[in-house]
């Protein structure tokens, strides 16, 4: 098994979802980071993470990067929400963002912005004020979830 995946059965045990993992370098410092989301959905929106759940999950991972350390030298597990605005950059974090205001460039359109409905094989669906718009996953450039206060 890859560490992803058994990162993805760790955050399943605790009854979450992982939403990514990425390597980033922030102030000189190495940040190996798992986004995590809950499967509870409340009316049309998914539940929040607690902190708790986040520690739980440090420390159900941490032991596991400690045999099979995810990056060469130093680095800090940082476990969190995915968060209300997060980037969409797969057609599985689009399935798992369904039902959210989405934010999206796409090749020879402008910028839409609307509810993401629904995901079917590589087609995303956007409902915007006008209509219901049919995008292909290969023609989307940039794609984010936006919070509307």
């Amino acid at each position: 098994m890859s560490l992803e995946s058994d990162i993805k059965s760790l955050v399943e045990s605790v009854d979450l979802e992982l939403y990514d993992i990425s390597t980033v370098n922030e102030n000189d410092e190495t940040i190996y980071r798992v986004g995590i989301m809950s499967k509870e959905i409340e009316g049309t929106k998914r539940s929040g993470v607690s902190l708790d759940a986040c520690v739980e999950l440090t420390h159900l991972i941490s032991p596991l990067l400690d045999v099979t350390p995810p990056v060469s030298g130093d680095y800090r597990l940082e476990v969190g929400s995915a968060g209300i605005e997060r980037k969409i950059s797969t057609l599985a974090q689009f399935a798992k963002s369904i039902g959210e205001n989405v934010l999206l460039s796409a090749s020879g359109k402008d910028k839409i912005k609307g509810i993401l409905s629904d995901v079917k094989g590589s087609k995303i669906f956007v409902q915007t004020p006008e209509e219901l718009l049919e995008i292909e996953y290969s023609d989307i450039k940039k794609a984010k979830t936006y919070f509307e206060w």
